[in-house]
């Protein structure tokens, strides 16, 4: 709701109804009020009027006046309170001049409301007469009905107020009785009326219990919480993509490949590359088969390809037999025969 000093300011502008013209307290309003604070002080003005005792007859009035006036700028229908302007004025169990008090600010009886706000609130029930407003010259003889109200000043934007069964059967909250002081109990003995003993019945402080509604209190009421169980999770059809939550919790693998000794397969690469082009001399000739048997992997990193098969074969014939050896049990010995022809195998026996 509002704070403490919106509050009292508020309370301060609705006992102004009394001296003051409604013009000068609407005009104070919003100079107190900045425009994007106008729909909370609107919606505390609001909840007082809906209690009815809350508010004298004169705090009534302002109310309505604020409300209407602080979005008179706009169209009726951009107010968001028009609903309840338009639910005041048609509510045949509320006083005539309040009725017709806000039918003047929302301008239904065709003429100018400048007057209306020239005078006092108190001034205008104290001088309130129902003919002038509406038996002449307007030929009105009776107050307006709901749907008219509604058809003219709501608009399409204002639809009927939604019926909630958790609002309707919400428990309501206690307004205290302004006119009991506080504190007291009205049903208590010391409140029956006695000979020559002035009733203590209105000797409430009002402003006290305004100010807090204002400040701490809601005339929504507490409703019955909406609760269900969670729904079932749905079955996964065949093909639906399932939602992966990852763990993010890694672990740290080592690499055992890393900084590996890779001159001893360097070498025997340089030497199969000149193996494939001339003959070597016996001494790496000897250096390639001792490494070939004691790393019998490398033959798969050598560099040499069933390709270059013959070229080995016609150059270094020893090598080349070494090397089959120890791909006899690999698929790759069915490539290498491939390409290995006849001639390449009898020179090489030769």
């Amino acid at each position: 709701m509002l704070g403490f000093e919106d509050s009292g300011n508020l309370l301060r502008l609705l006992n102004g109804g009394e001296e003051q013209t409604v013009e000068d307290i609407v005009s104070e309003f919003n100079s107190i009020f900045r425009q994007s604070q106008y729909f909370n002080a609107c919606t505390a003005l609001e909840y007082l009027i809906t209690e009815e005792k809350v508010l004298s007859p004169t705090q009534r009035l302002i109310a309505f006046a604020i409300i209407q006036q602080a979005y008179a700028s706009q169209q009726p229908s951009s107010n968001p309170f028009i609903s309840r302007l338009v639910d005041a004025a048609s509510d045949d169990a509320a006083e005539k001049y309040e009725r017709a008090f806000v039918l003047q600010l929302l301008g239904f009886t065709g003429g100018n409301n400048i007057e209306l706000l020239k005078q006092s609130a108190a001034d205008y029930i104290k001088n309130f007469d129902l003919s002038p407003h509406f038996l002449s010259p307007f030929n009105i003889q009776s107050f307006p009905q709901r749907e008219q109200l509604q058809q003219q000043y709501c608009g399409k934007g204002h639809p009927e107020p939604f019926k909630c069964l958790f609002k309707d059967n919400s428990v309501k909250n206690v307004v205290p009785d302004p006119d009991v002081p506080h504190g007291c109990n009205s049903n208590s003995s010391e409140f029956d009326a006695q000979p020559g003993v002035a009733s203590k019945i209105g000797s409430g402080n009002r402003d006290e219990t305004v100010s807090g509604l204002l400040s701490s209190f809601s005339l929504e009421g507490l409703g019955p919480q909406w609760i269900r169980p969670f729904p079932p999770r749905l079955p996964v059809m065949d093909g639906e993509l399932l939602w992966l939550n990852p763990d993010m919790n890694h672990e740290l693998l080592w690499d055992y490949g890393m900084c590996a000794d890779t001159s001893r397969g360097a070498a025997v690469r340089d030497l199969i590359a000149k193996a494939l082009k001339n003959p070597l001399v016996p001494v790496q000739q000897e250096q390639v088969l001792v490494e070939l048997a004691n790393d019998p992997k490398l033959v798969y990193h050598c560099g040499l390809t069933p390709k270059k098969l013959p070229e080995l074969v016609e150059n270094n014939p020893m090598i080349a037999v070494e090397v089959l050896i120890k791909l006899v049990n690999s698929p790759e010995i069915s490539d290498s025969c491939e390409y290995g022809d006849e001639s390449s195998f009898h020179g090489s026996r030769k």
